[in-house]
C-alpha cells in the first residue's frame, strides 16, 4: 500500500537535512518505487534532491536569501480537527525579506459559534458566500506549492491544514516547516512570545487585528524579519535555519515584564 506520509526515521531525515542519505540507506525503509515516491514527495511539498551519490533535503542548499517562505495563519471553528474546520487562512510568500505574493480567504462554514466569532469577529453569515473547504484548500496547496512553511507555533496550523486537505481528498502535507516562536525565543530576548505581546512590545505591525489571519500573519511577517536580522553569520541556508531554531540555544528572559513596568512609570 502507498503511504502519502513521510515515514522516515529521525536519523535518516538528520541526514537528509545535513550529510545526506545514502540510496541503500534510503531503500531500506521505503517499500514503494524510489523515483515514484520522490514524485509523490514533490508534489507533497517536499524536494529530495541527489548529489554525488547521495539524498538530501533540497532546502540543504538554498541560501536564506534566496529561500521562500510562506508565512501562514489560520482561524477555526475549534480546536479539535476531527470535529471543527478552518473557517479563515491568509498566507504571505516571502523572498529576500519582502513579499511576493499573498493569499487570504474565508472559508464556508455552517456553524461558528458565539465565543469564536467573539474571539475572531468572524460570524457564520460572513462565511455564507465564502468558498467551500475544498476550493479554499486546492487553492492553498498550489499556493504553498514548495515553499517552507512558516508558523507562530506552527505545530497547530500545520497538522490542522494537513489534516484538512486529507479531509477534501487532497495528499498531506510534507513541506519543511519552521516555528517563528522558536526561532524568536533563540534570537530575540523577551518576556513572552505570544504573537500579541511581542507585537506590542517590538510595534510589528501597529494596526494588527489580533486572531485574524491576515492581520496575524502581517506580524509574524515583520516578527520574522527581526529574527533573521539577529541571526549568527554561520546560519547560511534553510536547512541551518531550521536546526538552528530548534537547537540553538534559547535567549534568557527579563526577570520582569517591562511592559507592566513602562504602564507604572
Amino acid at each position: 500500500m502507498l503511504s502519502t506520509d513521510f515515514s522516515l526515521d529521525s536519523k535518516s531525515i538528520h541526514k537528509l537535512s545535513s550529510k545526506g542519505l545514502s540510496l541503500k540507506s534510503l531503500k531500506e525503509q521505503i517499500d514503494e518505487d524510489l523515483e515514484f515516491l520522490l514524485q509523490l514527495w514533490h508534489s507533497q511539498g517536499l524536494e529530495i534532491l541527489k548529489q554525488q551519490g547521495s539524498f538530501y533535503f533540497a532546502t540543504k542548499f538554498i541560501p536564506l536569501e534566496s529561500a521562500t517562505f510562506c508565512i501562514v495563519d489560520i482561524e477555526t471553528n475549534g480546536s479539535k480537527i476531527e470535529k471543527h474546520q478552518i473557517i479563515e487562512i491568509a498566507a504571505v510568500k516571502v523572498k529576500g525579506g519582502k513579499i511576493i505574493e499573498t493569499f487570504d480567504s474565508l472559508v464556508n462554514c455552517k456553524e461558528i459559534n458565539p465565543h469564536i466569532t467573539e474571539i475572531t469577529g468572524i460570524s457564520t453569515e460572513d462565511t455564507k458566500d465564502a468558498p467551500s473547504l475544498k476550493e479554499v484548500m486546492y487553492e492553498f496547496k498550489n499556493f504553498l506549492s514548495d515553499s517552507v512553511f512558516v508558523a507562530h507555533d506552527v505545530k497547530f496550523d500545520y497538522r490542522f491544514i494537513s489534516l484538512s486537505l486529507q479531509k477534501v481528498g487532497l495528499v498531506p502535507l510534507l513541506n519543511r516547516s519552521l516555528c517563528s516562536l522558536s526561532l524568536a525565543e533563540r534570537t530575540i530576548a523577551s518576556y513572552r512570545y505570544a504573537l500579541s505581546y511581542l507585537n506590542e512590545s517590538f510595534s510589528l505591525n501597529p494596526s494588527a487585528t489580533h486572531h485574524r489571519a491576515m492581520s496575524d500573519v502581517l506580524t509574524t511577517y515583520e516578527l520574522f524579519k527581526l529574527s533573521l536580522g539577529n541571526l549568527d553569520e554561520g546560519i547560511k541556508n534553510v536547512e541551518d535555519l531550521i536546526k538552528f531554531s530548534k537547537e540553538g540555544k534559547i535567549l534568557k528572559r527579563p526577570r520582569f515584564d517591562p511592559l507592566l513596568e513602562e504602564a507604572k512609570e
